[in-house]
């Protein structure tokens, strides 16, 4: 690693990490919408990830999110550990649009799930929650026959708006602003560098360039060999 780049991160004391799907496929949890993704080989998917279909379809709906975004025996990597590690210094946080409660497993403390959290489930009837696991064998609340949900945001659905406080907060604090495994396109994620401090650098670490228009540091590297190298 550059010098300089090691130098920007122990300088900084409120990093924030947006990071995306590609944290999580050194994991073992494929992406949405790369060749081998979760998009790709279902043409519905986003219908399948929608209100509606949970709705109007719970059992496809429930079929679809159960043999397709759950890996429980996936373990945390390198750039969540790291990240991780960084947050317990209480210099950084973390925005991720990713699901997957692997930043949990790190011990991730400055965290927003931007888009929730799998491994939260809920009855829809009566606002329990329900152990995952249990989810997993059944969909129905055993109290009150309810059907269970993952909090997630879904397509039509509106955002946990104190995530959104609380990340617009991080990125106007921000002194580094480093993104990590995702492309950036995905609304109103994406709209978070709008609300970044204007006197902190944007460094990009990804395999492929991206074009974000904002001035930006691009890091066309490999992110777990990025963070393998980085000292925290």
């Amino acid at each position: 690693m550059e010098a300089g780049l090691q130098k920007r991160f122990d300088d900084a004391t409120h990093i924030v990490f947006l990071t995306g799907a590609g944290v999580s496929t050194p994991s073992g949890i494929p992406d949405y919408r790369s060749k081998n993704g979760l998009y790709t080989g279902h043409r519905n998917a986003e219908y399948y990830l929608s209100h509606e279909c949970l709705a109007k379809e719970p059992d496809t709906f429930y079929d679809y999110v159960k043999q397709n975004l759950y890996y429980p025996e996936a373990q945390p990597n390198v750039i969540h550990q790291k990240q991780a590690a960084l947050t317990q210094q209480n210099r950084a946080t973390v925005i991720t649009q990713n699901i997957d409660n692997l930043y949990r497993e790190a011990g991730c403390q400055h965290l927003v799930e931007f888009h929730g959290n799998l491994y939260n489930v809920y009855c829809q009837v009566c606002g329990a929650k329900v152990d995952w696991h249990d989810y997993l064998k059944d969909p129905h609340h055993d109290v009150d026959g309810g059907w269970l949900r993952p909090d997630i945001v879904l397509y039509d659905e509106g955002l946990n708006q104190l995530n959104v406080q609380r990340a617009v907060a991080a990125m106007q604090a921000a002194d580094l602003v480093a993104i990590v495994g995702t492309s950036m396109r995905v609304y109103p994620f994406a709209g978070l560098l709008d609300y970044r401090n204007a006197q902190a650098p944007v460094i990009v670490i990804n395999q492929e360039k991206l074009e974000l228009g904002v001035p930006i540091d691009m890091v066309q590297a490999d992110a777990t060999q990025f963070f393998t190298e980085l000292q925290v």
